[in-house]
């Protein structure tokens, strides 16, 4: 096949003249200043019409070293002369998502951030605002669920705090994936679930982004102030009793407000009331040709303000996708107050109110949102039950990887106690040896599958101090049992 038969086979996009015109302009003018800028800079660097200081650089064809013949006119190669090759350069690595194929069930986190607090404090802002999206273009159902800001939650590299220090974490240490990344990481290890994508908008752009859609229509359940966004606008009251307009910098104080009985709960309610809006008002057939057609232009507008992970590809899929998916079939959920606990520590060397969350509890409604069929859990296994079956129940249920790691010097031991936790309902994928001798059996949690965990403990005696909480969200299994000779007369 000719070489360039394939460009035959090219769809480029009807994008419309006056655009393909403003491409081709850009492009041309691009690679022309390309071409003048390197053959200015290597005119400059070549000059040797008269006298400058320093060397000619060896691709101009010449030498500032005097140039030594033989007797038969051939040139003599000198050390000065010779030509050290330059070290190769290598492009730094990125680590980039594979590709959504637009057919498996995609989870997106969306974080608001209010670049004001970088203003007014040193360092990177708080996420204000994190809720995960998913959406399975099988069955065209979708779901979010709200993250209250003030759980109290185990940073991978940095130990437990809130859940809003994740971003500024992962910016302030400058770690591969930056805040977004720590962030990401963070909610897939409280969540047992995979986090593809991220979503980063800030407050500014929001409000960009709602005057450029329009007004959206809410209705608020109680009297509610809206502050301001920066100076000028007046305070607003809205009261309930039906459906209020809404526009710019007010949708986005109405979906911040904190200053209700409810607060957060509140607050994350109110939010999941926009995004329903929002979409109500994107997709509306009368909206969304247009919106499309508008998409280039408004990116433009917005891109300083909005960042995210997702290649421009899926996002268009994702874009096609959300059309099909009825506002009746998003599943909405929010760690609410009887999800935690509420307890006081030091942060900063100040005192805090934190939320600590009930894994049992969240776990029942992530399996509601992120999954199908509903409910994978039982309904809930009290933290000091100790009804054995209730809780192999929920350790079969939860269906945890496991690793068995013989630390002791009993031949077969591994085998014997793969084939025995597997009797036991245990959803063992890997036996072998453990990395040394063990006198006590050490239990390692890589991921967050608390009832197997629980399980150890009430059927073999498993005590704290045995165990190891090492979050790892590549591990290749949840959990490691390194058999210790403690446990070994307890494996038939």
């Amino acid at each position: 096949m000719n070489k360039l038969e394939f460009l035959k086979k090219i769809k480029f996009p009807k994008f419309g003249f006056s655009l393909v015109g403003k491409i081709l302009f850009w492009g041309v003018t691009l690679a022309l200043a390309v071409v003048a800028f390197f053959y200015a800079r290597n005119f400059t660097a070549c000059w040797n019409l008269t006298g400058l200081p320093g060397m000619t650089p060896a691709n101009c064809g010449n030498s500032n070293t005097l140039t030594q013949f033989n007797p038969e006119g051939t040139p003599i190669a000198t050390e000065d002369a010779a030509v050290v090759p330059a070290p190769p350069v290598t492009a730094p690595e990125v680590e980039l998502p594979p590709a959504w194929d637009g057919a498996s069930r995609i989870n997106i986190l969306f974080i608001g951030l209010d670049y004001r607090e970088w203003q007014e404090n040193e360092g990177p802002p708080r996420s204000d605002t994190m809720i995960l999206f998913t959406v399975d273009p099988v069955t065209k159902t979708a779901g979010m669920l709200s993250i209250p800001r003030d759980l109290w939650v185990n940073i991978p590299g940095f130990g437990y705090s809130r859940i809003n220090t994740a971003y500024p974490s992962g910016e302030g240490a400058q770690l591969p994936g930056g805040g977004p990344g720590l962030a990401m990481k963070t909610v897939e290890q409280l969540l047992g679930v995979p986090v593809h994508y991220y979503a980063q908008i800030d407050f500014g752009t929001f409000v960009d982004l709602i005057n450029l859609l329009g007004c959206i229509t809410v209705v608020p359940e109680e009297r509610l102030v809206l502050d301001p966004v920066g100076s000028g606008p007046d305070h607003v009251v809205i009261t309930p009793g039906g459906e209020r307009e809404l526009c710019g910098w007010k949708v986005l104080s109405y979906a911040r407000t904190r200053k209700t009985q409810g607060g957060d709960t509140d607050r994350s309610r109110r939010q999941q009331q926009v995004i329903f809006a929002l979409q109500k008002k994107i997709f509306d057939p009368e909206n969304f040709p247009t919106l499309i057609s508008k998409a280039p232009e408004m990116y433009a507008q917005l891109q300083n303000g909005i960042h995210t992970n997702m290649p421009f590809e899926d996002a268009i899929k994702l874009a096609m996708l959300g059309k099909d998916i009825a506002p009746e079939s998003i599943k909405p959920g929010i760690i609410d107050t009887s999800m935690v606990t509420f307890e006081n520590t030091v942060l900063g060397g100040e005192a805090a109110s934190v939320m600590k969350p009930m894994a049992d509890k969240i776990r029942v409604l992530r399996d509601e949102i992120f999954t199908s069929t509903g409910p994978l859990s039982p309904m809930f296994v009290p933290s000091g039950s100790t009804d054995v079956n209730l809780i192999a129940q929920a350790m079969r249920a939860e269906e945890s990887r496991v690793r068995i790691a013989d630390g002791t010097f009993t031949p077969g031991l591994d085998q014997r106690a793969g084939a025995f936790f597997q009797s036991q309902g245990m959803n063992v994928t890997e036996v072998g040896a453990a990395d040394t001798v063990y006198s006590a059996t050490t239990v390692i949690v890589y991921g967050p599958k608390l009832y197997t965990v629980r399980f150890l403990q009430s059927v073999f005696g498993i005590s704290n101090n045995q165990i190891r909480f090492n979050p790892d969200p590549a591990s290749t299994v949840d959990i490691e049992i390194r058999l210790g000779s403690d446990l070994a007369g307890a494996i038939p």
